[in-house]
């Protein structure tokens, strides 16, 4: 019997937006280039990447003002799709678009802007600086502008485009990381081939330690899961964040150690972070049962930055949304920290000891302790993970 894999989000089918076929893209991008065109941003490229990987299935392209503003408001696009985030292109100025019906969108984030997608021109619409505060403060949970994704999206501009998308270029992230960048068609059919019924993906940014390892294999215990899919997120990040190639790097060493032959994927997905908390867990959930997965590990502070959320608000939000929203459910991790009484890495939620009896580094302090080329405790981290993290910040000082 043919393994069957969850139904993607609001539909029967992936409906990937990126035209696949090779002369039918060649004539598009000829088209491209009699059409007006408009540098897109790096958050409005991602989402043209998402949408052609098939994560943001069903949606067709960007989202108008009105509709941003009910996702933003009640989580549900125009059509009553439960939805956490708007998608949209916003710029500064559309001036090269008015009266235009098609549009080529140029991605910011490769030499010489290479068109990207082509636009069907629904609507041009300027937000007042109030409705884009709305979105902010349902999205984010704040006004501060010192909140990375707050601040990316009041400095992008105000005039939303909206209009479905033909999607011709999946940017850097196929040159860049040919060997981790992967579609939601993709994904599915590696679960196909590997025969897993029950899937469990781990959402990272980060470079991946023995506590991340252990909340893995914790996850895929608990929910009798037959694999993992490690899926880092390979777009832009905050000041400071370990970049995606290191990371790479030191995940695929970590599985090919340390995890059962057959029981992981290494994987990648192009966007850049929103560090949106509560709603980008959802959005995160979203994409990865697009992609097959039958169960998101949600950790603590799950999407989060700095202080800005609670440390479970990303795991109570899928109690408050329609129990039929999503198909695919969450794994609630905790803390894991390595304990000296237990010799073990453990949940603190399921530990009877106390936090002098456990390994805590924060991410600054371990970043200082690489920088210097200090081994990390082996309670801590993977030799061989410290290893190449290490030659990495010592290579880019």
């Amino acid at each position: 019997m043919a393994n069957k894999v969850i139904k993607p989000h609001g539909s029967d089918a992936l409906n990937p937006l990126y035209v696949a076929d090779d002369a039918e893209r060649a004539e598009l991008l000829k088209e491209a280039g009699s059409l007006s065109s408009i540098v897109v941003c790096s958050q409005a490229a991602a989402n043209a990447v998402m949408l052609g990987s098939g994560y943001f299935n069903p949606l067709k392209g960007y989202m108008g003002l009105e509709e941003s503003l009910t996702v933003a408001g009640k989580m549900q696009t125009a059509e009553g799709l439960f939805w956490p985030v708007p998608i949209v292109n916003v710029v500064k100025n559309a001036s090269s678009a008015k009266g235009a019906k098609r549009i080529a969108l140029r991605d910011p984030n490769v030499d010489g802007n290479p068109v990207i997608a082509i636009q069907n021109v629904q609507a041009i619409e300027d937000a007042t600086e109030d409705q884009m505060k709305f979105i902010a403060e349902k999205v984010y949970g704040t006004l501060d502008e010192k909140h990375p994704g707050v601040d990316a999206w009041m400095s992008a501009g105000r005039t939303f485009i909206s209009g479905p998308i033909q999607v011709l270029s999946y940017s850097y992230f196929t040159t860049d990381f040919p060997e981790t960048f992967r579609t939601a068609p993709q994904i599915r059919e590696t679960i196909k081939k590997n025969g897993w019924k029950k899937v469990v993906a781990f959402q990272t940014r980060n470079p991946m330690h023995r506590a991340h390892e252990e909340l893995v294999k914790m996850a895929m215990k608990a929910e009798g899961a037959d694999g993992a899919v490690i899926h880092m997120l390979l777009g832009k990040l905050k000041k400071g964040d370990i970049p995606a190639d290191a990371r790479d790097a030191a995940i695929r060493k970590m599985v090919e150690l340390y995890f059962e032959p057959n029981t992981a994927e290494v994987t990648g997905y192009g966007f850049d972070m929103l560090y949106a908390g509560p709603r980008e867990a959802l959005l995160h959930a979203i994409f990865r049962q697009n992609m097959g997965a039958t169960t998101l590990i949600t950790g603590r502070d799950h999407a989060g930055v700095g202080g800005y959320y609670g440390p479970f608000d990303a795991q109570t939000i899928f109690d408050k949304i329609p129990k039929d929203a999503l198909k695919i459910g969450i794994y609630r991790g905790d803390h894991t920290v390595w304990c000296n009484k237990c010799q073990a890495i453990v949940m603190i939620r399921d530990c009877p000891h106390s936090n002098e009896d456990y390994l805590m580094l924060s991410g600054t302090k371990v970043r200082e302790m690489l920088s210097n080329g200090e081994p990390l405790p082996t309670e801590f981290a993977r030799p061989e993970v410290g290893k190449i993290l290490t030659e990495y910040l010592g290579n880019s000082q």
